[in-house]
């Protein structure tokens, strides 16, 4: 990157059961500011009884029009919320990096409380058109978001997919405090 002020923001959003504070969120964000691009990890509400649409509007509320410059990564029950915003958008609209983390748009037979939030998923034909680059990362042993599901939103957005070995759901719990994989999704 050049070196001077640089025109890239930066917004990570967790999952179910999770807040900013948790597993790799504040690790990426501290990395993100230190090559000089604002990041915010903004809070989803209530995020052990999450709700399709307070999520999104707080989607909507952190993001709100993307650009070429707007970095976008999400983490599992996350990703779908950003896809159904990023669905949501009328017009012309560009993102510049959209890093998916356990991504689905498919319910969880290891997370049947996550159905009615899951719902039929989220339709992205096209999504992809409105973006500079996509990225999938998934784990080979994921317990809540079978690596078959990732796979199948990454063939949906024409994404490549990236395996990170033995990092389960990419949970602190999962040893997992770091996630340099995202961070060189993100690098340009």
């Amino acid at each position: 990157m050049a070196s001077g002020t640089t025109h890239q923001r930066a917004v990570i959003f967790h999952g179910y059961g999770a807040t900013p504070a948790d597993h790799w969120f504040g690790w990426l964000a501290e990395q993100l500011r230190a090559d000089g691009i604002p990041t915010a990890v903004p809070v989803l509400s209530h995020p052990s009884e999450p709700d399709a649409e307070r999520w999104e509007d707080e989607v909507r509320t952190a993001l709100g029009a993307p650009d070429e410059h707007s970095i976008v990564i999400a983490h599992s029950l996350g990703c779908l919320t950003v896809l159904r915003y990023l669905r949501s958008l009328l017009g012309p609209w560009r993102l510049g990096v959209l890093v998916l983390v356990s991504g689905f748009v498919d319910r969880l037979p290891a997370l049947p409380d996550l159905d009615a939030y899951v719902a039929d998923g989220c339709d992205v034909t096209g999504l992809s058109d409105h973006i500079g680059r996509v990225v999938v990362i998934r784990s080979d042993d994921d317990p809540f978001v079978p690596p078959a599901l990732t796979d199948r939103l990454a063939d949906l957005l024409g994404a490549p997919v990236r395996v990170v070995p033995k990092a389960g759901h990419f949970l602190a719990s999962d040893g997992i405090t770091e996630l340099p994989a995202a961070r060189e999704a993100i690098a340009f």
